[in-house]
């Protein structure tokens, strides 16, 4: 009898192995769905923030039908967060030739470095929180990125820690060749999970301030 009750919990779906298996197979499914979404490059921004949309929702077991949920985010979203997209892509992409410049010119230049680093920065603190906002709020493009430098800002401290954990993943997923294939596998909804948790206990804090977040005419909030 305690043979049956043992055998019970391993295959109880609530035991925390159970849980874990499940959360990685989920994370497998939801690189899958951003990557094949991703394909044409210019949809990249409407895929994030679609996958964050399901990510949020996972923080909270609250994902529901992956797929289903995924195409109806895209569509949602797709206006929203491919101009997103693209804006990350031109912020990321002046961010390396200024690299480039700086590291084939024969001497160097300080104040490119300097340059560099700055936007680097800037461009973390305004796209860190930009997809997940999206993928909760309404709002425009412009009023997105104000609100990711504002929380970027307020919460300046869980920021960094996010972006300190984020390193060490992906050196994780560097470290060698097997660690390498796990990170495309898995990499990309590790990593927007990781920020998934951090903001959406944050969202929660700032929707308990009077007058933060209102409804929409749709009912979604703002």
């Amino acid at each position: 009898r305690q043979g049956g009750k043992t055998m019970g919990k391993m295959f109880d779906m609530d035991n925390p192995v159970w849980r874990f298996m499940g959360k990685v197979t989920d994370m497998f499914f939801l690189t899958c769905l951003w990557l094949l979404f991703s394909l044409p490059i210019v949809t990249i921004g409407a895929s994030t923030t679609a996958a964050y949309s399901i990510a949020l929702k996972m923080v909270d077991d609250e994902e529901g039908y992956m797929v289903k949920s995924f195409v109806k985010e895209f569509k949602r979203n797709f206006k929203q967060g491919t101009v997103m997209g693209l804006i990350g892509l031109v912020a990321s992409y002046a961010i390396y030739l200024d690299y480039e410049i700086n590291r084939v010119s024969e001497e160097g230049s300080v104040a490119l470095l300097v340059i560099g680093l700055v936007s680097a920065f800037f461009v973390i603190m305004a796209l860190l929180y930009a997809f997940p906002l999206l993928a909760r709020y309404e709002n425009t493009i412009v009023g997105t990125i104000q609100n990711s430098l504002d929380i970027s800002g307020k919460y300046f401290g869980r920021t960094l820690i996010i972006i300190t954990v984020l390193l060490i993943e992906l050196f994780f997923f560097n470290f060698n060749t097997v660690l390498q294939i796990f990170g495309l596998i898995f990499g990309p909804a590790f990593m927007m999970f990781t920020i998934a948790a951090f903001a959406k206990r944050i969202f929660q804090e700032i929707e308990k301030e009077p007058g933060a977040v209102r409804k929409s005419s749709s009912g979604q909030e703002e």
